[in-house]
């Protein structure tokens, strides 16, 4: 390392990125030749090594620092935590597929260090800047989600959806305790936590194409965005996890009343039989997409994780189960074979009792 303050901290979020560790290092090394700068590898216990291949660059090279998260997942949680991690007065944020482009980073350095700002941001849509080879479809999708996020946003910034940005470290650390770290725009929740609007300036550059590893893009990550989007317009008064417990209780009680609905009326089976079994369907279905879903980031993994973790939701569950049951039983014999009216109360009662404790109890465990 050159002599000298550290200048720079650039943190790099990974999940099975190995193959392109060292080629990354090697084009940081020689696009901040001069500068006093560390990289930061935030890794998620990536299965291909990942993590390995960046301690053993570290051995020789000792601005390469890694983060190795044991039960932790997603990009935004993986950021910040870098971004916390440094003395540097600067940080970065760089993905690790190569496809934001490493020679911006001295041009956006120059300007935090020489201006009234205070994020320096790479952008794909201002003049200049590019896509590269995306398709049709997918500079739709964007384009849509940037129309998303500046609503939220409320700021004249072309790429909030961007992942390559430079910020100042005390911002970060001070508007780290009120970020929502849900999914992958860190940048779109950093802009929307501040108080205080934040200074930004965009330099273009144009993504590019990646030539190693699998892309993180899916549906899942998409949903997340959504849910971001959600946590920063309505997130104070119904919590993000809670209202998405709750929406997947609402498929829930769609799954209960067509198991209930082809039990019965279908098969002319026992109202109760049909009730406990319609009570099961729905909360193993609860379980699966809540951990998929709603615990992404505390998710169960491995046949004994989400066996321990349904049996545990089951228990949990049991006096609501046991009151869905009870009371919907009860009800339709009162009311004379209202049988649908009648369980959709008793899944109402049992409801009450799944989301607290399943938190605490059945995703808070590991």
């Amino acid at each position: 390392m050159i002599d000298g303050l550290l200048e720079l901290a650039v943190v790099i979020p990974t999940f099975n990125e190995k193959a392109n560790v060292p080629t990354l290092i090697a084009k940081l090394d020689q696009a901040l030749a001069g500068r006093n700068w560390e990289a930061i590898f935030v890794d998620d216990d990536s299965p291909d090594g990942t993590a390995d291949a960046a301690r053993a660059i570290a051995r020789l090279d000792k601005r390469v620092r890694v983060i190795q998260r044991i039960g932790r997942r997603g990009l935004s949680s993986a950021c910040i935590e870098g971004m916390c991690a440094t003395a540097a007065p600067v940080v970065a944020v760089i993905d690790g597929d190569l496809q934001h482009d490493e020679t911006l980073l001295p041009a956006m350095l120059d300007l935090l260090k020489g201006a009234d700002i205070d994020v320096v941001v790479g952008s794909r849509f201002v003049d200049g800047g590019g896509t590269g080879e995306w398709d049709r479809d997918r500079v739709a999708k964007s384009a849509f989600a940037t129309k998303l996020s500046r609503r939220v946003l409320k700021a004249d910034l072309s790429d909030p959806m961007s992942g390559f940005f430079m910020i100042r470290s005390d911002i970060v650390r001070h508007l780290a305790p009120g970020l929502s770290a849900i999914g992958f725009k860190i940048l779109l929740d950093l802009l929307t936590a501040s108080p205080q609007p934040l200074r930004f300036v965009e330099l273009p550059y144009t993504f590019r194409v990646r030539t190693e590893g699998e892309s993180k893009l899916d549906h899942v990550v998409a949903l997340e965005y959504l849910i971001a989007l959600y946590d920063r317009m309505f997130g104070r008064v119904v919590p993000v996890r809670f209202a998405m417990f709750s929406a997947i209780g609402v498929f829930g009680v769609g799954i209960h009343m067509a198991v209930l609905t082809a039990l019965f009326v279908g098969f002319g089976a026992n109202f109760l039989a049909g009730e406990i079994v319609a009570t099961l369907a729905a909360l193993t279905f609860n379980f699966f997409l809540n951990n998929a879903l709603t615990y992404r980031d505390r998710r169960l993994k491995g046949w004994r994780q989400l066996l321990d973790g349904w049996v545990s939701f089951a228990v949990i569950c049991a006096v609501g189960a046991v009151a869905n049951v009870g009371i919907a039983a009860f009800l339709y014999e009162m009311r004379d074979g209202a049988w649908a009216a009648s369980a959709l109360i008793g899944v109402l009662v049992g409801a009450v009792w799944n989301y607290a404790l399943s938190s605490k109890f059945t995703w808070g465990r590991y």
